[in-house]
């Protein structure tokens, strides 16, 4: 890979500096790779990830539409219907009565509010992986992967992950929550080791520049990385890149890390990929990427916003989930190998975590290949993007779009009318986002129809006035790759 042969950076010899000091104290700890032998097949049969033998398909089947419903008490879709949402004492019956294998009738929904963007929650051939590996290894994991979990099952799923960001290393952790607690702490870390036994000066720290609006699994584990005394925070105006431009010109710390979301969970904008390469560039950053939300929907080979927007090799740290476009749990770190090994020995989220049990990294590693070569599926999601933006004149950014109502009672009874024709999204208000910003929250998916998209905004555009310019023309708000 190019990532591999280009000239190490500052940020690699300082690990390279900083790694010795934790093994000459018997702070490094190594992972150690275990084999699952096979029943019946002998000692020392391993299991093999051929790609080829996993089945794949041209457009939507059956069962892609099941990935798009739900099924809702009947009792708990009124209480829905009535406001009634948040009233403890119901929910406590509600679940003695599903507990107590009493007749319950349900209510079909399309839905629109979840993360599945791909729509692979009902794949037969990711089912049939998960199958075979809890038939053949049981359920696991045995421990964490520093003690006795870390078996070629999950050495698979983290190198064909690696391959995908066009990274060196892989290491899986147990949420993409996790992933980036285990990151932050990990950098947080080094100024402490580095300088230990006096207090670093504040030009000796990492200053850390963090988005505005970034996750809360960021703004959380930044949270810590600076209670270790080895880090200077900085919050920049989202996506605003002259503010961060001047303030990293006017950092005087020696190096310096840029955190930001790639795609933003809560409005579906993007970051602006290529200013922050350019930056990058100017001020020799090192940049971590979350890009949950942009694994497996964008780029060719659903390798993210990187790949959609070229930065690949630009992105020092990408973070990612398996809980969301993969339909899955877990989280990754993609990176170099000494990055790798430094996260593994500092991240305290994954240091002291039970690795994911067998068959759910083996339909984690079906899913990036059914992900990657079911390209059709990122199409369709494109798709459903630019019959939104024609119907509405929404500037549809990405697969997540806020449809602003603004009135908080006006958003509510949307909801509602939403609800009672069949589709399930989610209204959002005050205290959650500012006031006069209520909005609905939706998420398009690969295996919602056209069909979908009309009734869906037929009925909130009673609530919203639509400004449609006639044209399905939307190159000049989602990357020209669409």
């Amino acid at each position: 890979m190019e990532s591999m042969g280009k000239v190490k950076t500052s940020w690699d010899l300082y690990i390279e500096e900083a790694l010795p000091k934790l093994e000459s104290r018997n702070l490094f700890t190594p992972l150690r790779p275990m084999n699952i032998s096979i029943p019946g097949k002998g000692e020392g049969a391993q299991t093999k990830f051929d790609e080829d033998e996993y089945e794949t398909y041209d457009g939507i089947q059956p069962w892609d539409r099941l990935a798009a419903q739900i099924e809702l008490p009947q009792t708990f879709f009124q209480r829905l219907l009535n406001g009634f949402e948040l009233v403890s004492k119901y929910e406590l019956e509600e679940n003695e009565k599903i507990c107590s294998n009493q007749e319950t009738h349900y209510k079909k929904l399309i839905l629109f509010a979840g993360n599945d963007f791909l729509g692979l929650c009902r794949h037969p051939t990711i089912a049939k992986a998960t199958a075979k590996a809890a038939m053949e290894q049981g359920t696991g994991p045995r421990g964490s992967p520093l003690i006795c979990g870390y078996t070629n099952y999950h050495m698979a799923l983290e190198s064909s992950l690696a391959k995908l960001k066009k990274k060196e290393a892989c290491l899986l952790c147990t949420s993409g929550f996790g992933a980036n607690l285990a990151v932050m702490v990990a950098i947080g870390s080094i100024v402490p080791v580095m300088f230990e036994g006096r207090r670093p000066t504040k030009e000796e720290k990492v200053a850390v520049f963090s988005d505005a609006l970034n996750h809360a699994s960021l703004v959380d584990g930044l949270k810590l990385a600076d209670r270790l005394g080895g880090v200077e925070l900085f919050v920049y105006k989202h996506c605003d890149m002259s503010h961060l431009d001047a303030l990293l010109t006017k950092c005087k710390n020696k190096r310096k890390v840029v955190v930001t979301d790639s795609l933003f969970s809560m409005d579906g904008d993007i970051a602006p990929m290529g200013e922050l390469a350019q930056l990058r560039k100017k001020h020799g950053f090192l940049w971590v990427l979350d890009d949950a939300h942009g694994t497996f929907v964008w780029g060719k080979n659903g390798g993210g916003l990187a790949e959609e927007f070229n930065c690949e090799y630009d992105v020092d740290i990408s973070i990612g989930t398996l809980s969301k476009a993969a339909s899955s749990l877990g989280g990754f770190v993609t990176c170099s190998k000494i990055w790798k090994q430094w996260i593994q020995s500092r991240g305290r989220s994954f240091i002291f975590s039970t690795i994911a049990p067998v068959p759910l990294v083996a339909a984690s590693y079906a899913s990036v290949v059914v992900a990657k070569k079911e390209s059709w599926r990122r199409r369709e999601i494109r798709n459903r993007m630019k019959e939104l933006r024609a119907l509405t004149g929404i500037p549809v950014r990405s697969q997540i779009v806020s449809v602003m109502i603004r009135d908080v009672k006006q958003t509510l009874k949307a909801s509602h009318e939403l609800l009672e024709s069949g589709f399930y999204c989610v209204a959002i208000g005050p205290p959650a986002v500012a006031p006069n910003t209520s909005r609905l929250r939706l998420t398009l998916t690969a295996v919602h129809t056209s069909e979908d998209i009309k009734r869906l905004v037929a009925i909130i555009s009673k609530y919203v006035k639509f400004q449609v310019s006639g044209s399905s023309d939307c190159s000049n708000y989602i990357s020209p790759r669409l």
